[in-house]
């Protein structure tokens, strides 16, 4: 059995958190400053993981690889395997020609690309990431923006931001449930005070997106429909989450912003801007661009319009067909998570405890971490191919080409298949040596200015697992003994670690991978990560603020 050490660097909390954290400190520098590849960075950052867990921490080397291959099998499965069965369904709307009509069916809707953009990777991927998470949002809506004619990379960065503001509820409210779970405070608090934090940042997303699409001249000129967009997400996140079903939040604000968005669209039109040619591909991994299309840049005065509606307009069952996929997508997600359904489902899904590993937490109890979860027929993947298989018939892709589509989707992926497994066996070393409870520990130490620094706690695990839910397993328990040791409420610090990984998902090495794969990028995750940080490191110290505010008189009455 091996107990985990909090302090492998004697009594000191502040040497023992940088021990603890070199192997991260190792990974960003690399992806972001020396720009290694990122499957041969997350490679490197394992290994050293796995040093400081051995050397450091004390704990027995076959239980730190045993822990790194069950992180590794949860790269797999389920991260990969969403991924390769939502491009699979790209692909072979492509080969069959259905997304070029869509392609067209957005431009009418607008034929500026700021707006499809903000419908397309906001509220289009706040339902998907209700409904599916896990990376489902940003490997669709990325396909899908290049679609409307963005460049590859321009079109992943806007995805992975817009993916913040629905994550805290995602998955069926999956984060908020296991939170719930975790603390042991009611979900309908921790419902209610996350709903007074994360919709405040969905007023500012969308601006954002604008920003990345056209600098400050997408803002000046498209204004009206990120604010629309906003607001409308907001407000109804709000509400569902303090007064309606908890798990439907992010389908009714999704569904609201994207129907209020529409109808704005009949009484106001963004200015006329540059016009291009949209060519929807993915980038060839081996080119030597630089990820934009044919060196654009992704500054002030890039282009904003896409190609004008064919002459002959394509026909209402082709516009139909064209968004099939997707919308089989929503309805088998739907279906599985009807409570029956899900009932049903979960008893196929298998838990055993990982071969050759024996953890205990410091205070000598068993750590959850070892339990592996294989749901093999409820998991989003396997919706995914079920998806895949009835997108198939819908468009008429014959089996043949639908299999030849699935294998160039396994070739393409095989790098970012390196990187998420590689980047998920170093996060689950990191959890079960005590690497991660090290530095949380020293965040907890703040004192009086622990809710100030809580959101940090949520950012750091969701940027190191990929996964809000993830973070509040780790950290969820700790937010609350923390709060209570320095005289804060705990459901405020409690919410404030799942609103600030919402935040933390855009630069976790996983979704950078997930998002690069998408576009055909693989390889270039450093890239992205440089394009998302500047995101993450506004809105972070922003959401700070807020939680320490509401910690304080001035809007303590915010908390439940």
């Amino acid at each position: 059995m091996y107990q985990q050490v909090i302090d492998p660097a004697g009594s000191s909390p502040g040497w023992s958190a940088l021990v603890a954290a070199i192997p991260l400190l190792a990974l960003f520098t690399l992806l972001g400053v020396v720009r290694m590849r990122a499957w041969l960075t997350a490679l490197f950052g394992l290994s050293l993981t796995l040093l400081v867990a051995v050397v450091m921490y004390g704990m027995p080397a076959g239980q730190a690889f045993n822990s790194a291959l069950e992180g590794a099998a949860f790269g797999l499965f389920p991260a990969m395997w969403i991924v390769v069965n939502a491009i699979w369904i790209y692909r072979m709307a492509v080969t069959s020609g259905h997304f070029d009509v869509a392609r067209r069916a957005f431009a009418r809707v607008s034929d500026d690309q700021r707006v499809q953009g903000i419908i397309i990777a906001f509220s289009f991927g706040a339902l998907l990431e209700a409904l599916a998470g896990f990376g489902t949002p940003v490997a669709i809506c990325s396909v899908m923006l290049i679609a409307v004619g963005l460049p590859p990379l321009k079109a992943a960065t806007v995805a992975l931001i817009a993916n913040t503001a629905p994550v805290a509820y995602g998955a069926v409210g999956l984060p908020v449930i296991t939170l719930a779970r975790v603390t042991g405070l009611p979900l309908g608090d921790l419902s209610a005070m996350t709903g007074r934090q994360v919709p405040v940042l969905a007023l500012f997303v969308p601006l954002a997106l604008l920003v990345v699409l056209d600098g400050r001249r997408g803002v000046r000129e498209a204004w009206p429909a990120a604010l629309t967009c906003g607001v409308s997400f907001a407000a109804v996140q709000y509400l569902m989450a303090n007064h309606g079903p908890m798990e439907l939040t992010d389908v009714a604000a999704a569904l609201v912003s994207a129907g209020a968005v529409l109808l704005l669209l009949r009484v106001w039109r963004p200015r006329e801007g540059t016009s291009q040619e949209a060519t929807p591909h993915l980038a060839d991994d081996s080119a030597g661009t630089d990820g934009d299309g044919g060196g654009e840049s992704a500054g002030l005065g890039t282009a904003v319009r896409t190609e004008a509606p064919p002459r002959q307009p394509d026909t209402r069952t082709e516009v139909v067909r064209a968004f099939a996929p997707y919308a089989v997508i929503i309805a088998l997600f739907s279906v599985v998570s009807v409570s029956a359904v899900r009932d049903a489902l979960a008893r196929t899904t298998a838990f055993f405890a990982w071969p050759g590993l024996h953890i205990a937490s410091p205070d000598g109890k068993p750590l959850a971490l070892v339990q592996f979860k294989f749901d093999w027929l409820a998991g989003g993947g396997t919706v995914l191919l079920v998806a895949g298989l009835v997108t198939a018939v819908v468009l008429r892709v014959p089996m043949r080409q639908a299999a030849t589509a699935y294998g160039h989707t396994l070739r393409q992926l095989r790098t970012a298949a390196v990187t998420v497994t590689a980047v998920l066996a170093l996060a689950y070393v990191m959890n079960a040596s005590g690497q991660t409870a090290t530095m949380g520990a020293l965040l907890a130490r703040a004192g009086s200015l622990f809710p100030l620094l809580s959101p940090v706690l949520g950012w750091f695990g969701t940027a190191v697992t990929g996964s809000d839910t993830s973070s509040n397993s780790l950290f969820g328990a700790l937010q609350v003994s923390a709060a209570e040791g320095s005289g804060h409420a705990p459901v405020l610090t409690a919410a404030a670690n799942t609103s600030g990984g919402v935040l933390g998902k855009m630069i976790s090495p996983q979704n950078l991978a997930i998002g690069a794969a998408a576009v055909g990028l693989a390889g270039r995750e450093g890239e992205l990560f440089r394009r998302v940080l500047a995101a993450t490191a506004v809105f972070v110290p922003f959401l700070c603020v807020l939680v320490y505010l509401q910690s304080t008189p001035l809007l303590s009455w915010m908390v439940p």
